[in-house]
């Protein structure tokens, strides 16, 4: 039995039952891939059912407000998805009148998809013969096929492309797509896979040579820096300070307390002391209420080490806060999407 043969086998014995596969809706599995992006289908299952309960069809998308899809994001970090999925519906009603484009190019052209999620949409939802490639893929393919070429390198990814089309069962792309992804995500994983059942042992280059453990290669390392966040959790009886990010870093659109970033672990002493906290608050008139310990959050490319500062305010208004930010009751937080790491904050204080 050939490698696609097995592998149809294979899934139709352990794949799992995900809503998305029950349907041909393309808005549905666009919304699926979407999230699933960089997630978990764990976490991202009960995302999906929200979005598709609170958003119907891509016009209700479309017709939302950024901050309302931004809230309903809350908590799946990469934000960037939420705005292009908001972006892209807005196209899909503009451009090509409510209804999903059907070919692989139209798909494409959408904003924040690239070539595995046009593939995936257009294989899933319309059984177009494009074949997918994602990290599962490449595990699979690098390690069944012996391919030590960097899955991360312009060469790697071409001759990647190019197997995984040669691959494809043009007479049922759809579950051929679903039965690579699924057996890289159940069977061949990334650490310590169960190649003793393995259905394709015997076709396994990496499992005959010793190499599972080391393929697929990647050509270059991420590389994180670190940088330190001092919240300033403002009290003024029953109100506090919040400001939406702007553009050009992390979290854009996402509400925050103010920030003083500081490019090194600086002790309490030192941050008080600072221009940056002097220029902040003026002659305003403070009470420290709390400090907490520094808490770590881990970003793809960027270590978050972050501290807040409970700060009760009589009268007046520090001079760090200005017209872009807004003053709301502390009980209305919950109402706004935050970081993920603020969000925790805020859910302890209430």
């Amino acid at each position: 039995m050939d490698f696609a043969a097995q592998l149809i086998q294979w899934y139709r014995q352990n794949k799992r039952d995900l809503p998305w596969r029950n349907t041909r809706n393309a808005y549905h599995i666009w919304l699926s891939e979407i999230i699933l992006q960089q997630t978990r289908v764990a976490q991202g299952m009960p995302y999906y059912h929200s979005f598709v309960t609170r958003f119907p069809d891509v016009m209700d998308l479309a017709a939302a407000d950024e901050d309302s899809v931004l809230k309903l994001w809350q908590g799946l970090g990469y934000y960037s998805r939420a705005r292009n999925l908001h972006f892209a519906a807005k196209e899909i009603v503009q451009k090509h009148k409510g209804k999903f484009p059907q070919n692989y190019e139209a798909i494409r052209a959408l904003k924040g998809i690239g070539d595995y999620t046009a593939a995936a949409i257009a294989s899933f939802a319309f059984n177009a013969p494009h074949a997918v490639v994602d990290g599962n893929v490449y595990r699979v393919l690098a390690r069944v096929f012996g391919i030590a070429s960097p899955i991360d390198s312009p060469q790697g990814k071409k001759e990647f492309a190019t197997l995984a089309q040669a691959l494809i069962l043009k007479k049922n792309p759809a579950e051929y797509n679903q039965a690579i992804m699924e057996f890289g995500a159940l069977q061949c994983l990334p650490n310590n896979p169960d190649c003793g059942t393995c259905c394709l042992l015997e076709l396994c280059q990496a499992a005959r040579n010793k190499q599972v453990g080391i393929l697929p290669l990647k050509a270059k390392k991420t590389k994180q820096r670190t940088r330190y966040f001092n919240y300033l959790l403002l009290e003024q009886g029953a109100y506090t300070y919040i400001k939406q990010r702007g553009a050009g870093d992390i979290w854009q659109g996402l509400f925050e307390f103010p920030l003083l970033e500081t490019t090194s672990d600086i002790s309490e002493k030192e941050l008080l002391q600072s221009p940056e906290w002097k220029a902040f608050f003026g002659n305003t008139p403070i009470q420290i209420v709390s400090i907490s310990p520094y808490c770590k959050h881990l970003l793809s490319h960027q270590i978050l080490q972050a501290r807040f500062f409970t700060i009760r305010i009589g009268k007046g208004i520090p001079v760090g806060i200005h017209n872009s930010f807004l003053k709301i009751k502390k009980q209305q937080l919950n109402s706004y999407a935050l970081p993920r790491l603020i969000d925790r904050v805020v859910n302890d204080l209430s």
